[in-house]
């Protein structure tokens, strides 16, 4: 039987071991630790553990001519492939199997790996920032926050990884940079960045133009209007856009801005108003509507609900202990490709937990996962 399509992508990577003592080849340690991912193991010993109940599935795919590595071979293996090539490849096996639709969104946001600090620092733990398809719901890529740096540097660099062309990529405040602005453009994309201090004279000429626009806009009815009811609490949202930017000196310096908007929202809990409104504004490249730059915006928290929130409770992300060297971002990024593999099986109506436990009791619900 033929490998796994994932695979072909990340035959590439360079095998950091001296080839001359090698016992287990690179790509099994990689198809058993994403198998093993799939079905819910945590830990390089689970790992192990998984390979050798299922040593002869797992010879279906890939010959592990020597049997199944200790856990510990596992570990220094994964802990020194090079990043930058495993995110390439993540990135090249994604372009081929994850189509994208003109005007997708596109949410760029980061994650800290809570469980990833050394002993000697608690608040080192790594920060990776990731490309999700709100769509599709699938991880495009993913790139590692220097320890010695911030979110910034890092999305470049997510960027330069993506194939973008007609999507609309959302960023939140960390984001809004010029430079950033104009990567996306030099990708064919259209940005919506949201707009906070770190930006105070753009914020400030936008809260000028369109705060008086919201209220005569509220007058004549003509103002985007949506809520959103979850349980105990209720939120109401309104927004209003404009796309005269002449009167914004700041807009000179953003690459081929056409729309900035803000969003008005209050809450209601448990039968009480709360007393302050809120409001978030946008800038973007895209002509957008109220509605549409509403939606849009909406549709960026589902990195954080869709993705974020699903690693920390199938996958439970933030508890995992492991961080050697460069383990913790390789290890990231294989929880990534089972995540997507698992998103993408839609036969078992369940959600990521219930998938990983039939992953472990069958493999043959493993394989039509990873066929996937």
């Amino acid at each position: 039987m033929s490998d796994p399509l994932f695979l072909e992508y990340f035959e590439s990577i360079d095998d950091p071991r001296q080839q001359g003592k090698v016992v287990h080849k690179l790509l099994d340690i990689i198809f058993l630790t994403v198998s093993a991912v799939i079905s819910g193991c945590q830990g390089w010993e689970d790992i192990e553990d998984f390979g050798h109940d299922r040593l002869n599935w797992l010879r279906k795919f890939v010959p592990f001519k020597n049997g199944i590595p200790r856990h510990d071979t596992i570990a220094r293996v994964i802990s020194r492939i090079d990043i930058t090539q495993f995110q390439d490849s993540f990135s090249s096996w994604m372009k081929t199997c994850c189509k994208l639709t003109h005007g997708e969104v596109i949410a760029l946001d980061g994650k800290r790996l809570k469980g990833s600090f050394t002993q000697a620092d608690r608040r080192d733990a790594l920060f990776m920032v990731s490309a999700f398809a709100c769509e599709n719901s699938v991880v495009l890529g993913q790139a590692q926050v220097d320890k010695k740096s911030n979110e910034i540097n890092a999305l470049p660099e997510l960027l330069r990884l993506l194939e973008i062309k007609g999507c609309l990529v959302t960023i939140d405040a960390m984001g809004c940079q010029k430079s950033i602005a104009q990567k996306i453009i030099d990708k064919e994309a259209d940005y919506l960045l949201a707009v906070k201090a770190n930006q105070k004279a753009l914020l400030k000429q936008i809260e000028s133009a369109l705060l008086p626009k919201l209220a005569e806009q509220a007058k004549g009815g003509v103002l985007f209007n949506e809520a959103d009811y979850q349980r105990n609490r209720e939120e109401f949202r309104c927004c209003a856009v404009s796309h005269d930017l002449k009167q914004l000196s700041e807009t000179v310096h953003w690459k081929s801005a056409k729309t900035i908007g803000v969003i008005a929202s209050y809450r209601k809990e448990k039968g009480k108003i709360s007393n302050e409104l809120s409001y978030r504004y946008y800038i973007s490249s895209a002509h957008l509507t109220a509605e549409e730059l509403a939606i849009s915006a909406r549709q960026h928290w589902q990195i954080e609900n869709g993705l974020h929130w699903r690693l920390d409770v199938g996958f439970r992300e933030d508890g995992c202990r492991i961080r050697r060297q460069g383990a913790a971002s390789v290890f990231a990024g294989l929880r990534h490709i089972a995540f997507n593999h698992l998103k993408a099986e839609t036969s078992f109506k369940k959600g990521m937990p219930a998938k990983q436990k039939k992953a472990m009791r069958s493999t043959d619900y493993l394989e039509k996962v990873l066929s996937l």
